[in-house]
């Protein structure tokens, strides 16, 4: 963002470079000044017959309507609640405009255009000269795109790089069957997208249109971004960070939180296209179980069904279905079902989905007006009509045959939806959905209008009813096709990948970019979809899954097998020893999904997330990200290559991850160890701004810590389930900032939502006394399963005296590996440890 000296001359900068009208359809009114007149929380703005109405919901959100005719659409969205959009902050006027906290808003007296600045004058977003072009019913808005912005967001779109500057791309969820890393449109349509500034300074814009909109980040013009679609509402918001950070969190309370996940879904989860009957799901479930591979969950794709017919079971392959799903649960595995959104034309077969679906009028009508029928997995099949409340609760009542037989979750699948035989692999743009419910009008749309937000109203039907069959059990459904604000029904995945190296390297730019449009829980199909990985692709994906937010092995029908063990026992050894990290990560990575519930903060990072310097990393940092805050996680940014490659730590100072020991500038050690060990008290924070270079090896993930991140850890399970034997590990890597978080709860009952969860900071400082860690008081009334807490104090270099409430406590240190440890009861009461030197 350039800075200007004061809000007069940045508004005299956008007078001198906008020249257009605001709608440049009506040449007739071009040469009229706009009339400028406060209304709730912000300023309404007339030029000719049209109407541009900005208005401040928030100190740091704007939300931006036009209506080029004077008329204004309906105020509904499927993507901001109603009483967000009602909201309104205090407003300063101001000449041309008006003022919050946080922003400064000017229109252009002559000709309609938007500037927004923050108090200094540094500019947020800025109208391009020719801010508004209309085609009939079609329309684009242009902004100015200034040469240092990068961009982000849009959820999982492709493009061969994490930053979308310079790539143009369509909203129009597509079954992508095959995609390649510059395949668009694909499977979802999430309109927002965040510009970050050379100074890590961002902003975001959500562009709340569901037609096939588009979108141009200098493709056409270097200096210009675009935005539009052939129909609907001009209607978008402008969200001030400075940060990125700020940015999500903000984009988050517009569209809201994901909800807290059922523990057991951040486990390792085993999948295939398919596990065709009982005897094979149970021998997956024990070979995971007799291999030691810890597992959570197991999954069951189409063909666990009677004629792939969605509700239904064969019994012929299962006959004893609830019996399996008991038994597997037993063993510690939980059971996610899919459940396609079409449902078979099946007339006078004794097929309940689609009796009861024709009996309440809850399918989608084709233009004709009668109920439209399209080939999917099961043959001829009609589709919800998911816009209905109706339809929806309808539609949540069927999976009460799979919750009673004990299925976890559920996989909604193929809800572009996709459809087969036809031209455009989807339904007529001409099909008829109804639209009830919410702060919508009663009325018709049209499938043009619909399409992109189908797969979300989807699996918000599925969440409601699961929510509603089993109301104190959090619901988990797992969709590949969404919009903006579905990650308050779901969690996502990238769709049919590949297994090549490039898939692998896409997978982290897609989940990185869907965490930063609200999907923080997102995952990528393990190993690749199609094609079926080497032993070497395979084993590199797990160790670099293990640090993802879902963790799922999955792999397509005739494919070569995928499971852990496939590839022999050095490969098994390897993916196994990065499973048990991840179970043993699971106080952490817990941590990370309360505070994603409450903030909106991804799991999974880009680097310039919590540090903004990043954005001008000299290293390639095209499959670097960060795990929360703490742990960055550099994988080589050519897979496929054994190449040695610089990573670039940001400033602060750094660990290593695998070994405890503070990292300096230079070489990797090749024996897997640390960088190389800096002499230093444990009171003293390491060096920051660190480059360090790696050579790849198969069995090696460079894994760092920041240093002053606090990280709690547990002993080795098999799954979730099992109760960890033994103390609470907390490691405490001594540095700036030093703070981490204890959560806890049942794991998987609304109990949390009552006060039945465990929540603590823990802090370290520094003094002349020594080195002080300081566990606040535990929030919440729940009991968590430890006792015991056992503390690591990393980059120690000599023996110190630990003491606690003024009582002495054993320690031990250990000089190679620079760390002194001590253990003392869990109490939920604040205290302080003192580590005299």
């Amino acid at each position: 963002m350039k800075r200007v000296s004061g809000w007069a001359l940045a508004c005299a900068m956008v007078a001198a470079g906008a020249t257009a009208a605001l709608a440049q359809s009506a040449p007739a009114v071009t040469a009229q000044a706009a009339r400028v007149t406060p209304v709730a929380g912000g300023v309404e703005v007339r030029r000719g017959a049209a109407v541009m109405r900005v208005v401040a919901l928030t100190d740091a959100i704007l939300r931006v309507r036009i209506a080029p005719d004077g008329r204004f659409p309906e105020d509904a969205s499927w993507a901001v609640d109603a009483a967000t959009r009602a909201k309104h902050a205090t407003v300063t006027a101001a000449p041309d405009g008006f003022a919050t906290a946080a922003l400064r808003v000017h229109v252009d007296a002559r000709s309609g255009a938007l500037a927004v600045t923050d108090p200094q004058g540094r500019v947020i977003s800025q109208d391009a000269a020719r801010p508004l072009a209309l085609d009939g019913t079609a329309f684009t808005v242009a902004k100015r795109l200034p040469l240092t912005e990068h961009i982000f967001g849009l959820g999982d779109k492709t493009g061969g790089a994490l930053d979308r500057r310079g790539m143009s791309y369509v909203d129009w969820n597509t079954d992508a069957y095959g995609f390649s890393s510059s395949t668009d449109p694909i499977y979802k349509s999430i309109p927002f997208f965040l510009g970050v500034g050379g100074e890590g300074d961002s902003y975001g814009i959500l562009f709340d249109n569901t037609y096939r909109a588009w979108f141009d980040f200098g493709h056409k013009d270097a200096d210009t971004l675009t935005f539009g679609a052939p129909d609907g509402p001009i209607d978008y918001y402008i969200i001030a960070g400075p940060s990125t950070a700020e940015v999500v969190r903000r984009y988050t309370d517009l569209t809201g939180k994901a909800p807290l996940p059922p523990l057991w879904s951040l486990g390792y989860q085993q999948s295939r296209y398919s596990y065709m009957d009982d005897a094979e799901l149970r021998g997956v479930a024990a070979r995971l179980r007799s291999d030691r591979v810890p597992t959570d969950v197991l999954w069951l794709d189409i063909d666990f069904q009677d004629r792939n017919r969605p509700f239904t079971v064969n019994t012929q392959a299962f006959p004893d279905f609830a019996r399996t799903i008991g038994d597997l649960k037993k063993d510690g595995f939980q059971t996610v079902t899919i459940a396609d959104l079409h449902v078979a034309a099946a007339a006078n077969q004794g097929y309940a989905p689609y009796d009861q679906g024709m009996a309440g009028h809850h399918f989608v009508r084709d233009a004709s007006g009668q109920t439209y029928v399209g080939e999917v997995w099961p043959g001829p099949s009609v589709f919800p009509d998911f816009t209905d409340a109706a339809a929806r609760k309808w539609y949540g009542t069927l999976f009460r045959s799979l919750t009673d037989a004990g299925v976890a979750g559920i996989w909604n699948d193929m809800n572009e939806p996709s459809v087969f035989k036809t031209p455009t692999a989807t339904m007529p743009l001409d099909n008829i959905h109804h639209i009830a419910g919410d702060d919508f009008s009663p009325r018709d749309a049209s499938h043009a209008e619909i399409h992109n937000v189908y797969g979300m109203e989807n699996t918000r039907a599925t969440y409601d009813g699961l929510l509603a069959l089993r109301p104190d059990e959090r619901p988990f459904v797992m969709t590949r096709a969404s919009y903006a604000g579905g990650q308050r029904y779901s969690a996502t995945w990238t769709g049919d990948n590949s297994a090549t190296w490039d898939h692998l390297k896409l997978a982290i730019h897609q989940v990185i970019n869907l965490g930063l449009s609200g999907f923080s829980w997102s995952a990528n199909d393990v190993g690749g979809f199609t094609g079926g990985p080497s032993p070497e692709l395979l084993t590199r994906w797990f160790e670099i899954a293990t640090f993802m937010p879902i963790f799922r092995d999955h792999a397509a029908k005739d494919t070569p097998r995928a499971e852990p063990w496939v590839d022999g026992p050095e490969h098994l050894a390897i993916r196994r020893r990065f499973v048990e990290e991840r179970y043993r990560l699971m106080p952490y990575l817990y941590a990370l999904a309360d505070d994603n519930a409450r903030t909106g903060d991804p799991i999974m990072r880009p680097v310039f997330y919590d540090y903004p310097d990043a954005i001008h990393a000299t290293c390639d940092q095209g499959m670097a990200f960060t795990l929360g805050r703490d742990l960055l996680v550099a994988p080589p940014p050519h897979p496929e290559s054994p190449q040695t490659y610089d990573v670039c730590l940001p400033q602060g100072g750094w660990y290593d991850y695998w070994t405890g020991l503070a990292v300096t500038q230079g070489k990797a050690d090749q024996g897997g160890g640390p960088v190389q060990a800096a002499a230093q008290t444990m009171m003293d924070a390491p060096a920051g701004g660190t480059n360090v270079t790696e050579t790849p090896k198969l069995d090696r993930l460079p894994v760092f810590v920041r240093a002053g991140a606090i990280v709690p850890r547990q002993p080795l399970v098999q799954s979730t389930s099992e109760i960890p034997q033994g103390p609470l590990s907390i490691d405490v890597y001594p540095g700036p900032d030093c703070t981490g978080t204890l959560y806890a709860d049942d794991g998987h009952s609304l109990d949390y939502r009552r006060g039945s969860f465990y929540r603590r900071a823990i802090r370290c400082t520094r003094d002349a006394q020594g080195l002080t860690i300081s566990f606040t008081a535990a929030d919440g009334r729940f009991v968590p399963w430890w006792k015991q807490i056992a503390v690591t104090v990393h980059g120690a270099t000599a023996s110190g005296t630990v003491t606690v409430d003024g009582r002495k406590l054993t320690s031990s240190f250990d000089a190679a590996g620079q760390r002194l440890s001590f253990q003392f009861d869990e109490q939920r009461g604040a205290r302080d440890i003192v580590i005299a030197p």
